[in-house]
């Protein structure tokens, strides 16, 4: 286990010394993490890595995309690869995956404890700072959602989520067995680190290429994001408005994508809505990612090659209403094996060629959603409807009804969220934080809340390692 963690460490600053001019001065066999970090772009090479997780497929390049769209209601296999079919079940440890996060927390935990130690421009140590912040908190983010329930929402009274570190790892001294932290720990870990970070960052223009690097508003959505989770609601609207204001969003929803340019948005890159977009370079894969991995090879059949596993659920597709420019994000076609028409995605279609696009993991539309429902738990019905328009009158829809409250808002709230994420990765995430059982597509079994597969298993190589690490209930 030790000499995992301190390979993890190591290589993730010696496989970057062809990014850095100095250290191409030195033999590589010579080079130590003292040499490697001796200025700043040895920093912002380590903060490179750290991004690069991001896109893993793993990661965002397709299990948080895919799996919490097939573990729910979106989403059907159309074709047995052996991929998501545990998924689509709900099957005993059939879940996501996200332990090796470790290895890119690390690599953010070299850049935030040694940046400030160096000489350099202030002003560009403070934004890697602040990059590398909002990468720990994502990652720590996800991992929180999948293994640990929202603070507030425990089963039982278990409160556990993961292994908190925030200092880096780089040698046996370093390196410890540790037990999971609470929920409510890492929540406030995270909210500090993305705090910190809003005050160090730049800002970019919304759908700018800015966007391709972490800025202030892309830490502000983030934060909002995550007081949504935590049931932080006055807090989850104020830095919704915060971030809306930064990226010059209105109230009336001027800055989204328009019903003419909604679904081409998602083949123009940067996303016209994106606050923060990872850009994908055919450097960045193999010759066999795309064909093998990527979303666009799992979700369309644009290319001859395409595995084109999945599709969108019947009951997905019969949630949509008329004249939603949403529902153009899935096309009629056919699939060999597969019985009668399905759709393939129009929002993955690897426009950049070979499979190729780039990931917009967070949009503009995220700040509207999350403020209406952070608007409706704190009693202003009024102000979440008018969010709810904003957003509605750029997809194509009516005004919902004016007297609309209660749990006909909330729902509806809801159903926005699925219909405006449907294959970007939120759908289980929306019921589980909610406490709602998790509904299927078909004649899948839903999952109640209180079922123990609402939360992922811990890797059992790791409980073997660590004895301070419990599983889950359920796993036992």
């Amino acid at each position: 286990m030790k000499n995992y963690i301190k390979i993890i460490a190591l290589g993730s600053v010696l496989s970057l010394a062809s990014c850095s001019d100095l250290l191409e001065t030195e033999p590589r066999q010579s080079l130590t993490p003292e040499s490697a970090l001796a200025d700043v772009d040895g920093y912002e090479s380590v903060l490179a890595a750290a991004y690069g997780g991001v896109r893993g497929f793993g990661n965002y390049g397709q299990t948080l995309m895919i799996a919490p769209e097939i573990m729910a209601d979106n989403l059907r296999i159309i074709a047995n690869t052996g991929r998501y079919i545990g998924q689509e079940v709900n099957a005993d440890r059939a879940h996501m995956g996200l332990w090796g996060n470790y290895g890119s927390i690390n690599q953010t935990n070299i850049v935030i404890a040694g940046i400030d130690e160096i000489e350099g421009d202030a002003t560009r140590k403070n934004r890697i700072k602040g990059e590398a912040l909002f990468l720990r908190s994502i990652y720590y983010f996800d991992m929180a959602k999948v293994y640990g329930y929202e603070p507030g929402k425990e089963v039982n009274g278990w409160d556990k989520s993961v292994i908190l570190r925030t200092t880096p790892t780089l040698g046996f001294s370093d390196a410890d067995f540790r037990e999971r932290v609470t929920n409510r720990a890492l929540y406030d870990q995270i909210e500090s680190d993305l705090t910190t970070a809003i005050g160090l960052l730049p800002t970019a223009g919304l759908g700018s290429a800015g966007v391709y690097r972490v800025t202030k508003g892309a830490a502000e959505a983030l934060l909002a994001r995550v007081y949504l989770y935590d049931s932080k609601f006055t807090e989850a609207a104020a830095m919704a408005s915060q971030a809306m204001a930064t990226f010059g969003l209105t109230n009336d929803g001027t800055g989204l994508a328009t019903p003419a340019n909604y679904v081409d948005a998602f083949s123009t890159y940067p996303n016209p809505e994106s606050l923060f977009e990872v850009e994908i370079r055919s450097v960045d894969w193999s010759t066999v990612d795309g064909v093998n991995n990527s979303m666009c090879t799992l979700t369309a059949n644009v290319f001859n090659s395409a595995q084109f596993i999945v599709t969108a659920s019947d009951e997905l597709l019969a949630t949509y209403e008329d004249g939603d420019v949403r529902r153009d994000t899935w096309v009629e076609t056919t699939r060999s094996g597969a019985a009668g028409t399905v759709y393939r995605s129009a929002k993955w279609l690897g426009t950049k060629g070979d499979f190729l696009e780039n990931l917009p993991i967070i949009r503009a539309a995220e700040l509207y959603l999350i403020r209406a429902e952070a608007r409706y738990r704190t009693n202003d019905a009024a102000g979440a409807r008018s969010d709810l328009n904003a957003l509605r009158g750029k997809r194509g829809l009516a005004a919902v009804d004016a007297g609309l409250s209660g749990e006909a808002l909330f729902n509806q709230i809801l159903t926005e969220r699925r219909l405006e994420f449907a294959l970007e990765g939120h759908r289980w995430f929306d019921l589980k934080r909610n406490g709602l059982t998790i509904t299927k597509h078909g004649d899948n079994e839903p999952v109640p809340y209180s079922d123990y597969r609402i939360l992922a298993p811990l890797p059992q190589g790791e409980i073997q390692l660590n004895e301070l690490l419990v599983d889950n209930p359920g796993y036992n």
